[in-house]
């Protein structure tokens, strides 16, 4: 009697998106306009939306509805798949403000997340995740956020698609370490509850 032997193949392990890289404001802070900040690492929002949903899944609820303005997303899709259901997608030109995301569960109702444009540096990025987490003054829109932003520093955190060897760096072509926000020394702030993954 014979054998065949099969080589053993390679133990693949499954690739998982990188999380989202978020900043909330915690349930007892005072609700202005936006509720925290996103930053994408892509203006793809079929592969960014289910990383945000899975984050804020367990701590918001269910989202089943999320809308955004389509000014500066390429395409957006009708639906995305996220932890075994679907969460619709829909887009509103002049209700919704271009830099903000609203997201909708059965659980806690609305959320406003000022997004983050995926090309902005990361100090610029992490100045806007502490304004838009901890801010307690008159209420601000997402784009009065990111201009003023602008205007104390001289950044721009811009809205402009990047070259193809730029966008490969934002996109996962660099290491982590090149992305990430500078870790800031000292206990994090009482006003914000900061879920950070670079």
């Amino acid at each position: 009697m014979s054998a065949t032997l099969y080589p053993t193949l390679p133990h693949v392990e499954p690739v998982t998106a990188p999380a989202a890289r978020l900043a909330l404001k915690t349930n007892g802070t005072s609700r202005g306009l936006l509720d925290g900040a996103w930053w994408p690492r892509s203006r793809d929002l079929l592969s960014e939306l289910p990383a945000l949903t899975e984050v804020l899944d367990p701590l918001w609820g269910r989202i089943t509805r999320i809308a955004i303005n389509p000014k500066y997303w390429p395409v957006i899709p009708r639906q995305v798949p996220v932890g075994g259901h679907i969460v619709k997608v829909g887009w509103f030109t002049p209700e919704i403000d271009p830099h903000k995301l609203l997201l909708l569960s059965y659980r806690t109702g609305r959320w406003d997340l000022l997004i983050i444009p995926p090309e902005t540096g990361a100090e610029s990025a992490a100045r806007l995740m502490a304004a838009a987490s901890d801010y307690d003054g008159p209420p601000v829109t997402a784009s009065a956020l990111i201009a003023a932003d602008e205007a104390r520093h001289g950044v721009a955190a811009t809205d402009e698609p990047l070259d193809a060897d730029a966008a490969w760096e934002y996109e996962g072509g660099a290491s982590a370490v090149s992305a990430a926000v500078p870790h800031q020394p000292g206990p994090p702030s009482r006003a914000s509850h900061l879920i950070v993954d670079m």
